[in-house]
């Protein structure tokens, strides 16, 4: 296949699959290696690299909220740092310090842990973690409601950062794992949405860094793919929280998760 095509086909599949609770990691490397013809070690590489673009489309998406977390920094205190105006740009600090000593070891021990029926598993079970998380929610409502968060904690930043941390792993859904703990914990579905995408950002520049050298592809196939999944990144995620706050987020939960469990028991086969 010609390589500028490929570049945009995988550009587009990082762009929307980046935010769902799928692999974009394991599905772009899937596709590298079935249309590219790409080693496995290069795919890998390569789908780590992408997570860069859409880096960049959450950070334009939420640059008021960035800006709002910056503006927050000199309020830092060590006697109370998850306090009323701390509690996002300390979650960020310390999800992100979490997730990048999990990631660094996961990354090293990629090859050894990592394999197909490994990544299907990994799937099914984040899909089956947001049904589960959708019935709770239904339930829930249906009673009276849950006691919501409205502010994370130190709990919450050492959880989703320890889960993002492993989703450098091919087949784990970095959003699926992310915004699941999240509204386990009871945080609100479009918070849990803008906590986890929020996050995305430091991990997927420091993925996206990790793997720069030995795409495998030329330099001007990689920023084509790098800018289709920007856009493509921007646009999704735009329309995704859209969709959130007009349907109940516990039939997106359920929604998403029986897609992730189709596509897990797909790569199990």
């Amino acid at each position: 296949m010609d390589e500028q095509l490929l570049a945009v086909i995988v550009g587009v599949v990082q762009g929307v699959l980046e935010w769902l609770p799928v692999s974009s990691e394991g599905t772009v490397a899937l596709v590298l290696n079935l249309l590219g013809n790409a080693d496995p070690g290069a795919a890998v590489q390569f789908a780590l690299f992408l997570h860069a673009g859409t880096a960049l489309a959450a950070t334009v998406y939420y640059r008021d909220e960035i800006g709002d977390v910056l503006w927050t920094l000199p309020d830092l205190s060590a006697d109370d740092p998850f306090g009323e105006g701390t509690a996002d740009v300390s979650f960020l600090i310390v999800a992100t310090l979490s997730s990048m000593v999990v990631g660094l070891a996961a990354y090293t021990a990629l090859e050894a842990l990592v394999s197909e029926l490994a990544g299907g598993a990994f799937v099914a079970l984040i899909g089956g973690l947001l049904v589960v998380t959708g019935i709770v929610q239904k339930v829930a409502e249906s009673r009276g409601g849950i006691d919501r968060r409205t502010e994370p904690d130190l709990v919450d930043a050492l959880a989703v950062g320890v889960l993002q941390g492993l989703a450098i792993l091919p087949g784990v859904s970095r959003s699926g794992t992310t915004v699941s703990a999240l509204l386990l914990r009871g945080h609100e579905g479009v918070e849990s949405l803008r906590l986890s995408f929020l996050l995305a950002i430091p991990a997927s520049l420091g993925a996206g860094l990790l793997s720069f050298e030995g795409l495998g592809m030329a330099p001007t196939a990689a920023v084509t793919a790098l800018a289709v999944s920007a856009v493509v990144g921007y646009l999704t995620v735009g329309a995704l929280v859209a969709l959130v706050r007009r349907v109940a987020f516990w039939g997106v939960c359920v929604g998403f998760g029986t897609l992730a469990l189709v596509g897990g028991g797909l790569l199990l086969l």
